[in-house]
Order: structure tokens, then C-alpha cells, then sequence
């Protein structure tokens, strides 16, 4: 099995956002500060004034203002440009900072101004509830950030949602929702590199809730709708993959490898909202699918 580059690259020229085509491109080997300038333009595309990002940068919350699950996003992209930073990280983590509920979590979603186009998730949220799922994974690629960005390793922000996340896993009490499962699990494996001590039990304590193959249905999701062991653990060489035996990652690599289509890109099995969702979704499935696939030596 081998992946289609020349396939992929068209794919995006056809069918992705211009973020992700700059994305893709920095990826596969663009290196320069100028490159990182252009994703980070194409970024600007998704910011409000305030700091934050909307727009349908998270592809299926089409609402034009800042939300909490369009910074996850964001901060994708300032992982992306490492070892380069920009002071829209720092930015996003004010902005932030202003939506952060006195507990330190963040809201699922706040109110929409726009709900056409967008999933009932996003729309049915209590802004007035934390919610452990957004807030772990933002956090979690916000400590992925600081590791290159001094700006984001000491705003303020960080360590409430961390302080919040942390409390929050250690009062679990039952398996949580796939998501949640997910995200709390790359959370503390991004935690790791900087406070072991609190991050490695509690990592140990969720992995007893993924089974030994990886497979993690969700419910509520669409037909076959599961995570797999690279949802949990997408990086060689990081405390989250002592979850997993080589030969299941092996073999999960072999199953993202086998989802390019034969148009050249990836899909995602999860509900399809809009027309203009889907095809988002799908060139970031492809950018996220190259990056996961280099990374562990498939390309």
C-alpha cells in the first residue's frame, strides 16, 4: 500500500479551502518564514477583530463569529508554522481568556448569530456549561504551541483551562463519550513534556477505557462511526502510544493509508452537515491524514 502524493495535490487544487492548500503545502516541504506568513494570511481569512476566529473555520459552525471550536483550528495552524510564531497565538489566548468560565473550562459554544449550515451540536450548547471535550483539546494544542511560543506557555489562560481539565479528569467517574476520551488522552500526552507528575497517571487511568485494537465507537454518530488507535495516539515516540502494541498502529496506519480515494483525498465518516462543510472537512481530513502518515514514516 503506498500513498498517492500527485493525486492528493490535485485533489487539494480542486477541492480544498485555500488555508488548507497552503497548509498542505508547507507540509510537504515548504520551510521558510515567507511559507508560514502565507498559511498564517490564509488563517486571517477565519479572525475577528477580537481575537478570536469564526467564519466556518471549524467546518461545520458556520457562524461568522469567534467561537471556541474555530481556536482549536487556529491553534493547528500555529503548531504548523513551528519553529516560527506569530502574535495572533498570544491573541487568541486574550480572547479566550474573556470566554473562559469562572470554573477555567471553556463553553461548548457560544450564541450563534447565524445558524444556517451549522450542526445542532454547536447550536444546542449552553454557553453557561464548561465543557471538558472543547476545552481538553484546545488545551491540549495550545500546550502543543507553547512548546515553540514562550507568548502562549505563559498567558494566563493556559493554566486555567489545564487547571480546569485536570480537575475534571480526575472526577471522572465512568467511561467518558468517545470525544472526550479522545481529546483528554492527546491533552495529557501534549501535558506530559512539562508536568509528568500529574499527566502520566491520569493517562494511564483513560487507557484503561480504549480497547487493546484502538476501537472506540461513538455514540450517537453515524452508522460505523468509531476512533481508531491514531485518533488517540497520532504521534511516534510520545507517552499516549504506550496505550497501543506496534501491530495495532501498524494496522491502523494501514487503514488511514487505505482511505485516500480515488479522487486523491480523504473523507471523514461523521455526519455531513452542508454541501459546503462536507468539502472542508475534506481537505482537512487530507492534510491531517499526510501529517499523521509522515510522521510515522509512511511517506
Amino acid at each position: 500500500m503506498s500513498i498517492n502524493l500527485s493525486a492528493a495535490a490535485d485533489f487539494m487544487a480542486g477541492h480544498a479551502r485555500v488555508l488548507d492548500r497552503r497548509r498542505f503545502e508547507l507540509l510537504l516541504g515548504a520551510t521558510g518564514a515567507s511559507d508560514s506568513e502565507a498559511v498564517l494570511d490564509a488563517l486571517d481569512g477565519y479572525r475577528n477583530p477580537d481575537g478570536g476566529y469564526g467564519w466556518g473555520l471549524e467546518a461545520d459552525l458556520r457562524s461568522p463569529e469567534s467561537q471556541p471550536g474555530a481556536a482549536l483550528h487556529a491553534f493547528e495552524v500555529f503548531e504548523d508554522i513551528a519553529p516560527f510564531t506569530s502574535p495572533r497565538a498570544h491573541e487568541l489566548c486574550a480572547w479566550l481568556s474573556s470566554v473562559t468560565l469562572p470554573d477555567g473550562g471553556l463553553p461548548f459554544a457560544l450564541p450563534l448569530t447565524v445558524t444556517a449550515a451549522t450542526a445542532p451540536w454547536w447550536q444546542g450548547a449552553d454557553p453557561h456549561q464548561s465543557a471538558l471535550q472543547i476545552t481538553s483539546i484546545t488545551a491540549a494544542l495550545a500546550h502543543r504551541v507553547a512548546a515553540h511560543d514562550p507568548a502562549v506557555a505563559g498567558h494566563p489562560w493556559l493554566e486555567r483551562a489545564t487547571r480546569y481539565c485536570l480537575d475534571s479528569l480526575a472526577a471522572l467517574d465512568g467511561e467518558p463519550f468517545a470525544y472526550v476520551l479522545s481529546f483528554a488522552i492527546q491533552f495529557l500526552d501534549a501535558l506530559h513534556d512539562t508536568r509528568p507528575a500529574e499527566a502520566a497517571p491520569l493517562l494511564e487511568r483513560l487507557g484503561t477505557y480504549v480497547p487493546a485494537d484502538g476501537r472506540v465507537p461513538v455514540a450517537g454518530g453515524t452508522q460505523d462511526e468509531a476512533l481508531h488507535a491514531l485518533d488517540f495516539a497520532p504521534r511516534p515516540d510520545r507517552p499516549a502510544r504506550a496505550l497501543f502494541s506496534q501491530a495495532v498502529i501498524d494496522a491502523d496506519l494501514d487503514r488511514l493509508e487505505g482511505l485516500q480515494q480515488d479522487d486523491g483525498g480523504w473523507v471523514v465518516d461523521y455526519l455531513k452537515v452542508s454541501p459546503a462543510g462536507a468539502l472542508d472537512w475534506r481537505g482537512h481530513a487530507t492534510v491531517s491524514a499526510i501529517d499523521v502518515l509522515q510522521r510515522n514514516g509512511r511517506l
